[in-house]
């Protein structure tokens, strides 16, 4: 099967609606009284992520990145919005395959012809489980010695932060930090419905 250009892709994409655009929201806004940027903000001016953030905006999701930290409505008790783990733009070149290929296929499925409608959801839908495994939706993260794990807004997947008292590389608990499979945090950024952690990986998608 021939892919399309990731161009294509990213400017068609807005054309499928996502399964998570008709569901009611569950949180109720919460006044935002200060002039902090939003996380999409900080995502437009980021020019290193520039990839990450092509993708993220394509999706129903990303309304999520404007909109201000959010009272649950289950608990009634505030959440500071969410945590973003934002790959490089050279990070994501890296990958084998780009996130709107999703994974490799099966031996048997390599010569299978689906239309071009089937290409364009496959595609939406892989990127939209890749963009979801990098959003952690609370805010700020805590780095308790030596390991916490966080769940992402992809259902089924977590993400492991370890932390490390003695090697870091800065004075900032962040900086101490690894993702995963050493995955290291360079930036930490506020906004005001959330944080921007800028990172040197990629998270998988598999649990």
């Amino acid at each position: 099967m021939q892919l399309l250009s990731f161009s294509i892709i990213l400017s068609l994409a807005s054309c499928f609606l996502s399964a998570t655009a008709d569901q009611t929201p569950l949180h109720n806004p919460i006044t935002n009284n200060n002039n902090m940027p939003s996380l999409a903000d900080l995502l437009t001016i980021e020019s290193s992520a520039s990839i990450f953030y092509s993708y993220a905006r394509e999706l129903a999701l990303s309304e999520f990145l404007s909109e201000p930290a959010t009272l649950a409505e289950t608990s009634g008790s505030a959440r500071n919005g969410l945590s973003l783990l934002v790959p490089t733009n050279k990070a994501v070149m890296a990958l084998a395959r780009k996130p709107h290929q999703g994974p490799s296929p099966k031996d048997n499925d390599e010569d299978i012809t689906i239309s071009e409608e089937e290409f364009y959801k496959k595609s939406k839908d892989n990127v939209q489980r890749w963009v979801e495994a990098h959003i952690i939706p609370t805010s700020p993260l805590t780095y308790p010695v030596p390991t916490t794990t966080y769940d992402t807004l992809l259902q089924g997947k977590s993400v492991s932060l370890t932390s490390s008292s003695g090697d870091g590389q800065g004075n900032e608990d962040w900086q101490r930090v690894t993702i995963d499979d050493g995955i290291r945090i360079l930036s930490m950024k506020q906004a005001s419905n959330g944080v921007l952690y800028l990172i040197d990986g990629t998270i998988s998608v598999d649990s």
